[in-house]
Parts: C-alpha cells; sequence; structure tokens
C-alpha cells in the first residue's frame, strides 16, 4: 500500500478554478461530458433561494465516475479495515448514513486504503459511480469547501457556466444532482481525500443513499463513523515490499534471498506503506544493492528520514505538513517529547517536560494526538507513544531548535533535566514501599499497590533514563533493583545494577561501591550465574574490609555464603554465615541476623544436620516476628517447613508452609506463592494426599510459567513426576519427568538434573519397563550428579545401575515399549 507524495504542491490558491483534466483527477477532474443533456436544468444563482430544484434529465454517467484509481502493487493486510469500512457503506445498513473518515499519520495508507474500499464496494454493486476530490488539507494553500463543490459539480456533468457562485447555492445544487440521481436509481460514492478540517467535509456530506469516504490525518469528529488506520503488521509490510520490487522487475527476487535482510528493511521503515513504497522505488533504481546493505543504511538512527526520500516522495515533507498544522506551543512540546528516554510518557511526566500545569498539558497532547502525531496508549490510560520514525523527526526538529542559539539550547536541556529528576524522584519513592520492615514511605505514592503499578507503567522509561548520565544509572540502578527482583525481571536487574556499579566508580564514590558489588552479586545469584556472584560478594567483601564496615562486612558474608550454598561448598557456607551472624550480633542489627539464621538454617539441612537446621530457623522466625518483619516472617517459615518435612514432622510442616503461602498471597507475592505451593505438594504428597498435591505443585507450575521461571517449572514438573506416578499415571508420569530433565539441564542445575533423572528410572521401574531402560536412567542421573560435584549421589546412582544391571541377564517376559533414551545435553 503506497501513500500520497508528502512534497508540498505549488499551485495557485484556493478559489481559483484549476483547468479541465489538469493535475490530479480528484482536484478538477477532466470529465467526458458527449451524451450528455442538462436541457431545462435549473440552476441557483446568488439571492433568494427557490423552494425546488430540478434536474430533469442525465445523459450517462461521465466516465470520471468511474476513474477511481487503482491500488498500488503490493496492497496487502487490510482486511479488518476493509471488512470495517464496507460495513459502514453496506446499502443495507440502517443505523445512520454511510460516512466513514479514516484518519492516520501520514504515509500510513489510507487513501489507498479509501481506493481498495470503493473498488470493493463497487464490486459488490453497491455503487454506480465515485466521485473523487482532493482537499489539499496539508498544502501551503487547502482546498476550500466551494473550490471542492465546483469540482465535484463538473465530475457531475454540470458545465462551468452553469455553476452558481461560492456559497449556499453551489451547496444547494451539489445536494440536489445528487438527490435526482438517487431517484433515477443511481448510487454515488463521494472520496474526500485529504481533509484537514471538518468545514472542509461538511458542505460535500451527499444526502439520501449515497455514501462518502473521508481521508485525514486528523480525527475529525461528527461527520460519520471513524476508523484510524494502522501501520501494517510486519509479514504484510514484507509482502508489500515484495510486491512493489516485482512491480518493477518480476526478476527481483531479493526479498526471497534475505528474508532476515528483508524483516529489518520493514522494520527501519516502521512497517509504513509509503516509506517501503520510497525505500521499494530506491531499490529499483539499484538493482544490484543488497537487502542488508540498504537496511543497514536504514538502521542508522541519525539519517533515517534521509533514506525515506526518492526525489519524488518525502517522509520528513510529509511530516513537516502535520507539524505545521499545529501551534507554536503544540510544536514545542512535540520537540521536547522526544527527550524522553523510553517508547511513552505519561501526562504527568509530559506536564514536567513541558514545565506547564497537568490538565493544560493535557490538553496540549490530545490536540497532537488528533493530528495523529502522537497516540494514545491503546492499553493504559494517560499515556502517550509515538512512532518510531516520527520519535526520529522529532529529535531531528529538537536538534534543530537547539541549534538557533544558546537561549533555546539551555531550554531544551533545563526540560530534559526536570523529567529526569521526576523519574528519580518518583523511583526512590516508589521504592520505599517495596522494603522488608515496615519503615517511613514516601507520601507520592497512596500505597504499595499504587507504587508497584507506577513502576510497571514507567519501567522501560526509567531503564532507558538509567543509560543517560552515571548520575541517573547510580540514582535509578539503586531505585530499581528492589521492584526488577519482585516483579523477576532479572535481566533488567542484572543491567540496573551494572548501571548502578559503574555510576558509583565514575562518582568515585567509595561508601556505595560494595553495596552496588553486594546488589550485583545478589542479581547474579538470581540468574544462576553463582561463580560470577561469588566473585562480586568477595569484592564486596575486601571494599568492605578496606573501610572497616562491620555491618557491610556482615552482609557481604551473608550474601557470600548465600552464593557458597548453591556452589554446594556447604562447609564454607556455614563458616561465612556463622560469622555474618557474629558480626551482626557485634552491631546490633537484629534484622541481618534473623536473615543469617535463616540462611544458616539452610547450610545446615544441606549437612544433614536437621536438628540444628531447625533451631536456627525458629530462632530466624521469632526475630522477624519481633521486628515486624512480614515477608522475613514467611521466608523463615518456607524454610521452617522444608525443616520439618526432612525431620518427617508433616502436619508441622504444612503449618509452615501454609503460613508462608497466606503471606505470599496477601502482598501479591507470585514467586513466593509459586515456591509455597510446591512445598505445600510435597508435604501433601507424604501425607498420601497425593489428589491434593496434584493441584498444589498444578497451581506452583501455572505461577512459574506466567513468571517465565523456567527453572521453577523444571522443578513442578519433577515434582509432578512423582505424584503422576503415585497414582498410577504412569505416562503422564514420564511425560513430565523428560520435561524436567530436559529444563535442568538446559539450565545446568545439574544437582537437580540428577534427582530427575533418578525419577526417571523409578517411573520406568514402576512400569516394568526394560531392566536396560531403567539402568541408562540411573546412570545418566550419576553423570549429572558427578557434573554437580555430588559424589555421594553420583555413588548413590551408580549402585542403583549396578543393581539393575543384573536384572539384565533375567529379563522380564512382558515389557513396555521402550523408554526413548534421552541423552544428557552437553554444557555449553
Amino acid at each position: 500500500m503506497g501513500g500520497k507524495s508528502g512534497a508540498k504542491r505549488k499551485g495557485k490558491k484556493s478559489g481559483k478554478s484549476q483547468k479541465q483534466g489538469q493535475g490530479r483527477p480528484a482536484g478538477g477532474v477532466g470529465n467526458d461530458y458527449r451524451g450528455a443533456d442538462f436541457t431545462n436544468s435549473q440552476v441557483l444563482g446568488q439571492g433568494t433561494m427557490a423552494v425546488k430544484t430540478y434536474v430533469q434529465q442525465y445523459a450517462p454517467v461521465p466516465t470520471a465516475l468511474d476513474a477511481l484509481p487503482q491500488p498500488p502493487a503490493g496492497f496487502t493486510g487490510r482486511e479488518d479495515d476493509l471488512a470495517y469500512i464496507l460495513g459502514v457503506l453496506d446499502p443495507g445498513r440502517t443505523d445512520g448514513p454511510a460516512v466513514a473518515v479514516l484518519s492516520g499519520w501520514g504515509g500510513v495508507g489510507k487513501t489507498t486504503l479509501a481506493y481498495a474500499s470503493g473498488h470493493a464496494a463497487q464490486k459488490r454493486g453497491w455503487y454506480t459511480g465515485v466521485l473523487l476530490v482532493d482537499l489539499r488539507g496539508y498544502d501551503t494553500y487547502p482546498a476550500q469547501a466551494e473550490d471542492a463543490l465546483e469540482a465535484l459539480l463538473r465530475s457531475l456533468g454540470v458545465r462551468p457556466e452553469h455553476l452558481p457562485p461560492p456559497g449556499a447555492g453551489r451547496e444547494a445544487l451539489y445536494r440536489s444532482q445528487l438527490n435526482a440521481r438517487q431517484e433515477a436509481g443511481e448510487r454515488l460514492l463521494v472520496v474526500a481525500d485529504n481533509a484537514s478540517a471538518v468545514a472542509q467535509v461538511q458542505p460535500l456530506l451527499p444526502p439520501g443513499h449515497h455514501g462518502m469516504l473521508v481521508t485525514s490525518r486528523h480525527r475529525l469528529p461528527g461527520l460519520g463513523r471513524m476508523r484510524t488506520v494502522n501501520s501494517l503488521q510486519p509479514e504484510d509490510a514484507v509482502a508489500l515490499l515484495k510486491a512493489a520490487l516485482k512491480n518493477n522487475d518480476p526478476d527481483d527476487v531479493r526479498v526471497e534471498q534475505e528474508p532476515e535482510a528483508a524483516e529489518r528493511v520493514v522494520s527501519a521503515c516502521g512497517y509504513l506503506p509509503l516509506a517501503l513504497q520510497i525505500t521499494a522505488a530506491l531499490l529499483a533504481q539499484d538493482p544490484g544493492q543488497p537487502l542488508v546493505e540498504r537496511a543497514d543504511a536504514l538502521g542508522d538512527a541519525e539519517g533515517i528520514l534521509d533514506g525515506l526520500s526518492d526525489g519524488e516522495r518525502s517522509l520528513r515533507a510529509m511530516f513537516d505538513q502535520s507539524l505545521e498544522r499545529l501551534t507554536p506551543q503544540e510544536q514545542d512540546l512535540f520537540r521536547q517529547l522526544s527527550l524522553n528516554p523510553g517508547p511513552d510518557i505519561s501526562t504527568a511526566a509530559a506536564a514536567v517536560l513541558a514545565d506547564q500545569p497537568q490538565p493544560a498539558t493535557e490538553r496540549l497532547l490530545a490536540r497532537i494526538a488528533a493530528s495523529h502525531l502522537i497516540e494514545r496508549n491503546p492499553t493504559i490510560r494517560g499515556r502517550w507513544q509515538m512512532h518510531d520514525l516520527l520519535r526520529a523527526y522529532a529529535h531531528e526538529q529538537a536538534e534543530a531548535a537547539k541549534g538557533r542559539g544558546r537561549a533555546p539550547r539551555r531550554r531544551y536541556e533545563q526540560a530534559s533535566e526536570r523529567l529526569i529528576d521526576y523519574y528519580i524522584r518518583h523511583a526512590e519513592a516508589a521504592d520505599t514501599y517495596l522494603g522488608t520492615l515496615e519503615g517511613a514511605v514516601s507520601s507520592r505514592f497512596r500505597d504499595r499497590d499504587q507504587a508497584l503499578a507506577w513502576f510497571d507503567a514507567e519501567r522501560e522509561n526509567l531503564i532507558a533514563a538509567a543509560y543517560i548520565t552515571p548520575r541517573t544509572g547510580f540514582h535509578l540502578g539503586f531505585a530499581l533493583g528492589g521492584y526488577l527482583r519482585w516483579r523477576r525481571r532479572l535481566q533488567d536487574l542484572v543491567v540496573v545494577r551494572a548501571l548502578a556499579l559503574n555510576g558509583c566508580q565514575a562518582l568515585q564514590d567509595v561508601s556505595n561501591e560494595p553495596v552496588a558489588w553486594n546488589n550485583m552479586g545478589i542479581a547474579l545469584r538470581e540468574l544462576r550465574r553463582f561463580d560470577d556472584a561469588l566473585d562480586a560478594h568477595e569484592t564486596a567483601l575486601g571494599l568492605y574490609r578496606q573501610s572497616g564496615d562491620i555491618r557491610g562486612k556482615a552482609n557481604a558474608l551473608n550474601n557470600l555464603g548465600n552464593a557458597l550454598q548453591e556452589l554446594r561448598r556447604f562447609d564454607e557456607a556455614r563458616r561465612a554465615l556463622e560469622t555474618a551472624l557474629d558480626l551482626y550480633r557485634e552491631s546490633g542489627d537484629a534484622h541481618g541476623e534473623a536473615s543469617a539464621l535463616n540462611n544458616l538454617g539452610g547450610s545446615l539441612q544441606a549437612l544433614g544436620r536437621f536438628d540444628d537446621a531447625l533451631g536456627a530457623h525458629e530462632k530466624a522466625l521469632d526475630l522477624h516476628r519481633q521486628l515486624g518483619d512480614a515477608q522475613g516472617e514467611a521466608k523463615a517459615s518456607n524454610n521452617l517447613g522444608v525443616a520439618l518435612q526432612l525431620l518427617r514432622r508433616f502436619d508441622d510442616a504444612l503449618c509452615a508452609h501454609q503460613l508462608d503461602l497466606d503471606h505470599c498471597q496477601k502482598v501479591g507475592d507470585s514467586y513466593g506463592e509459586a515456591s509455597a505451593w510446591g512445598n505445600l505438594g510435597l508435604v501433601l504428597q507424604e501425607l498420601g494426599r497425593f489428589d491434593d498435591a496434584l493441584g498444589a505443585h498444578e497451581k506452583a507450575l501455572g505461577l512459574h510459567r506466567q513468571l517465565g521461571d523456567t527453572h521453577g517449572e523444571a522443578k513442578d514438573c519433577n515434582n509432578l513426576g512423582t505424584i503422576y506416578r503415585d497414582l498410577g499415571r504412569i505416562d503422564e508420569a514420564l511425560t513430565a519427568g523428560r520435561q524436567a530433565v530436559e529444563t535442568l539441564a538446559a539450565t545446568q542445575d545439574w544437582f537437580r538434573t540428577g534427582e530427575a533423572w533418578g525419577e526417571v528410572a523409578d517411573t520406568l521401574g514402576a512400569a516394568a519397563a526394560h531392566p536396560s531402560q531403567v539402568r541408562e536412567a540411573w546412570e545418566q542421573s550419576a553423570v549429572a550428579y558427578t557434573r554437580a560435584g555430588a559424589d555421594e549421589e553420583a555413588a548413590a546412582s551408580r549402585t542403583c545401575a549396578d543393581a539393575v544391571e543384573a536384572l539384565e541377564k533375567h529379563p522380564p517376559a512382558e515389557t513396555q515399549p521402550p523408554f526413548d533414551g534421552m541423552s544428557l545435553p552437553e554444557s555449553e
């Protein structure tokens, strides 16, 4: 689908008619009047209007009524729009006039869609002819309604000498002509292209059963059914590019030969039909240019609009026309919006940017949106977004404005500083609601839910802003950490923690640098990059030792102990955590003491010291309760439940996990809730409540999938496999087990991979599979345990494999179909 030329027109001012046949068919159409008879037709002149107007005889419809241009090569991807428009134009429709108003920004393909809709309506036999007029709404001198009426009346066969002067008489003649054609059994479609104001179109609205299509870069309410035309879908944009190239040269196979480069080209064109048509023309002029070369050229954000001009059509010129229609204040805000670092902006942030009251800013934004230079966010009220090509254009305009002198440059710099400070202040305020303790919270937000909602809406803006300077990286890298960890946006978490660390180093902030290293280690541990996490915590510990910060050393050792646990270095972890515990007590940090006790309990569990682990978790739970730390209490309850399971006190474990679940559901902690459901399932399974256990594991699996936590999902699949086996659902048990093995191996969690292979071996044994299949599963379990450094577990799996091998000498008479014998994936 192609758009109209964005180049400015040169021509006479409105009010002077063009010669017949001059210019586009819409603006003074060349008509064939041969055979037309206008005898006895009454034409109204100036003065008092007669009560009745008659047009008694007509020749066949002039040729111009069938001259609607065909859509360009590659018209595609507008099925929904076409269906909507045809629904409006359908003569069987009775709920209003057949008038559709298509709006969208320049180059999106409104005119092409109108042409295609007109042809589709004619094919259905709904219209006997089409009247087309170009209102040139964004030219320097737009067509006035009386000029458009003159063009339409000429198309209807009215001779120039019979045209009334501009005014009510001309409009009345237009309506009477259409009424007469309706009486003659004709139904016409009026296409008013490129309107910029309601006043241009209102006098052209056809009476009776005639239809009308209006295109505009502005939303024009009050005329008819409104439809916004958007950019193409990626696959449709590729199809357009391919068709346009083949229209120039049927042997052009560049799209087929370079599909990935073609996707890059259409993406750089913003899936905008006019940009794609221009690009196709440039490629046709250089048939030897590979698509990858064109994609690279368009990928230069600084000059992308330069690459979207073919000498006749220019995207920049079209944008210029739209911008010129705005008031100076609206133009200035449009340029300032390019200073926002992210993909969209709230009304409140735009008000800060413009240094205007929010209601006034919202009115400005609404008027800019009416021109389709920006658009409302379709899912979140009060947010505004801009297409990438328009963003590039706005950035150009802002740079040009800054280049006009020191004062405008400083004004734009101050606007950017205001916006970034707004983001920092609000992020730090929202972060006060995500602490583990009930402490002082900012008054900028009503409650925790509102703070989280603000973070959700601004996340991409905040991360983008963090890249701007070391200062923003420092502030936002610290402020965003709690939120991103809560939402499990772990890749983003590592990014902002790295930016905070870089900020500390660039600003030479030696007091916060070890904190940033500690935070980085936690983020890396969440991503299961345990060796890197260990290095980060050791670096933090070294810096704290240099400064003599006791609490800092305790924090580093506490986190170091967690990383060592994940690396299965349990004795080292225990020693680090015991030292951290002593330091917390020495510094009087009760919260840190509770955290260290909780973590220490995990190490003691791994070392088989279950009673000591239970004692540590009970002390941690008591401390968290004394401190009023509900989140810490929930974590301690979870770990306490695990210790009670190991001691086979399942009823007590059930209570502990239920307490954890209740808290997580209360505060909306989906990740914690998933963990709680998984642990509840294990306890219920031990209590023989298999159906309840199955439901618990299914809930855990669903939550982990929602969170995109593949590692948690794999653990749930392993647990489901054991439940299915207990319920005698062997096929489902094997399917779940296979998925667990594959996913755990992919995440290189070799210890749990060994566990999962062991469960698969048990399930195969329960299915009376051939001993060779069971043996292979145990061998795979041993290999995985070995890779995890779990020598005792690996030896136990080999013992099981050896025991099964003995059975291979006397296999069962009947066996199940062979297991597929998955091999263990190689590590990268």
